[in-house]
């Protein structure tokens, strides 16, 4: 697999981290070799994290979403026809915070819609009410970013594709 490349002031998501911005690129000797580092701040947080350039498609850090396949999000999102998994809220409490930690916007997408889904059959736990909020606020922050709008823009487009869930 190719390296990741990347320049100070991209943004990329990191898995459980979310938005984060390359701030530098530094190198560092370690046991009498070089190597090379993103220095990554996470948005939401501020904290700081390092990760080996050659390491970066390995932790799963990985570029916007490119405005070609926004499409692809919308109409994920806006599918109706899909089984949502009637275990324990705990279970798929679970489960749906493992995907929103691998990062990938589409699974993303698929736990925003699926509790979506859910919330016209059942009530959410406190729990899926948070991953809920988590999983909009993590479309929103990168499509916006990727098509360069405010983020109000797509909150309000993610609030009309839902409408009929509510």
């Amino acid at each position: 697999m190719n390296q990741l490349e990347l320049n100070v002031y991209d943004h990329v998501i990191y898995p459980s981290h979310g938005l984060t911005v390359v701030k530098r690129i530094d190198e560092k000797t370690i046991a009498g070799s070089k190597h090379s580092f993103y220095v990554l701040q996470v948005l939401e947080s501020q904290m700081t994290i390092m990760v080996p350039t050659e390491k970066a498609r390995t932790v799963g850090l990985r570029k916007l979403i490119p405005e070609s396949e926004i499409e692809d999000l919308w109409n994920l999102l806006r599918r109706r026809d899909v089984r949502i998994d009637q275990t324990t809220w705990n279970r798929r409490f679970r489960e749906f915070t493992e995907k929103l930690k691998a990062g990938s916007i589409l699974e993303i997408g698929e736990v925003l819609r699926d509790l979506y889904l859910l919330k016209g059959t059942k009530e959410h736990s406190f729990g899926e009410r948070r991953l809920l909020e988590q999983a909009q606020k993590m479309i929103a922050q990168e499509v916006s970013l990727s098509l360069k709008i405010h983020e109000s823009i797509i909150q309000n487009k993610l609030n009309d594709i839902f409408k009929d869930c509510r």
